[in-house]
């Protein structure tokens, strides 16, 4: 192979796979790019470490505004929410930085893409996918897969062997972490045992609610037709919505999970999550859609939620299912605009308040006073709405009453007297 590139992270496992691939493909031309998704990093420096492990150069893309825009708000609005706790922050990345590492294979003219995923996990899915929907025909270089690095200890070791610059990484600070503007991920080290409680100093995005302010924060988002366009009044892009609401939240203690999911291979893994702004906007998107959808259209959604969620985690972004779903989300989301107000304290989100111009609850028709509503419209409405259920307990009951409610269900039945 002449030109392999490399989805580069700076990290362990990118950084080790440069020298690897020179040892394995002697000859060919490593080209790295790192996408900027709002994780932060030693950009400055970043370069330098590629080209000292042997690259021979990279590519750096800010693609911040189009992850956002193009990827978040959409699940957002899908309200995909993996395993009822895992709001998909590396998912939904992976499918991003695949497509940008293929657009600059295309361009560079290259032979192959290689990417740092692990053999068990979930984002050699993601990636590779990705891959076979938008340039099925150039060859994948997984290295986990072939190679006689088995650990990240190993892998630390190999990294010293070549020279490699390591920064904090070592075999006391073990963990695995993943870092976009939608949250940060932590895995491995002491959170391998699910009955071990994840030390405070783990966290890097958020306060604990103990440490906390102790006192509400408040804010209001509006959102036009599900999508968050202004916080407080404050006209805001994508971006600038996530970094405020990451900000506020990670203060007051929003958006820790700690949970043991599922992963494609079939095996469960442990991880924790800290996920500030998108814990936030869930909250308050599902609100604003409690007073503007319909039951039927709710109800469809919150289905579809669910095989959205599916399809992110797995990595099937770029695929027909996922786009016709979109389609239905879209036109979902036609009324879901409006304002919500919410109160933050100490890790909980307290809803303070909801309006629309679309809201679908009448205030007047609802209210316990008196409103212009019939109560005796009830009546036939239970009897139609019921006839299925009294026409079941007459039959599986065997109930032959002659007289009393049975003898005029058995009527409206149809029920003869024989």
């Amino acid at each position: 192979m002449k030109k392999i590139v490399l989805a580069y992270s700076g990290g362990l496992d990118t950084s080790i796979i440069i020298p690897w691939i020179k040892e394995n493909y002697p000859g060919s031309q490593i080209v790295c790019i790192c996408t900027n998704v709002g994780q932060d990093e030693d950009w400055d420096g970043m370069e330098a470490k590629a080209l000292a492990s042997g690259a021979s150069k990279l590519v750096i893309e800010d693609v911040r505004e189009e992850f956002a825009r193009d990827f978040l708000f959409p699940m957002l609005r899908a309200g995909a929410v993996y395993e009822g706790k895992y709001l998909l922050g590396t998912s939904i990345a992976r499918p991003l930085q695949a497509k940008h590492q293929v657009d600059l294979a295309l361009k560079e003219g290259a032979d192959a893409v290689a990417h740092g995923c692990t053999g068990k996990g979930n984002d050699q899915v993601r990636f590779e996918l990705t891959y076979k929907a938008l340039a099925p025909h150039l060859e994948v270089i997984a290295p986990w897969r072939t190679w006689n690095i088995h650990s990240r200890e190993q892998a630390i070791d190999y990294a010293k062997a070549n020279g490699i610059p390591l920064g904090n990484i070592s075999k006391e600070n073990i963990y695995s972490r993943d870092w976009n503007i939608w949250h940060m991920s932590h895995e491995g080290g002491d959170l391998e045992s699910p009955w071990n409680r994840p030390q405070e100093e783990m966290f890097q995005l958020t306060r604990s609610a103990r440490e906390a302010p102790d006192r509400e924060r408040e804010v209001v988002i509006d959102f036009e037709e599900s999508v968050p366009v202004s916080i407080d009044g404050t006209a805001m892009k994508p971006v600038e919505v996530l970094e405020y609401l990451n900000d506020v939240g990670a203060e007051n203690g929003i958006g820790r999970t700690d949970l043991v999911e599922t992963r494609l291979v079939g095996m469960k893994s442990r991880g924790v999550y800290e996920t500030p702004a998108g814990t936030i906007l869930y909250t308050a998107l599902r609100e604003l859609e409690m007073i503007t959808l319909d039951f039927d259209t709710l109800a469809m959604k919150n289905q579809l939620a669910l095989k959205y969620a599916e399809l992110v985690y797995a990595g099937k972004w770029f695929t027909h299912f996922r786009e016709s779903m979109d389609a239905y989300m879209a036109a979902a989301a036609r009324y879901v605009s409006g304002s919500v107000r919410l109160a933050l304290y100490k890790g909980n989100i307290i809803v303070a308040g909801r309006k629309s111009p679309h809201s679908l609850y009448l205030e007047e028709l609802a209210s316990f006073g008196e409103s212009s509503y019939d109560h005796s419209d009830a009546t036939g409405f239970i009897k139609l709405y019921g006839l299925a259920t009294g026409v079941q307990a007459i039959v599986h009951g065997g109930k032959r009453a002659d007289s009393g409610p049975a003898k005029e269900m058995r009527e409206m039945a149809g029920f003869s007297e024989k």
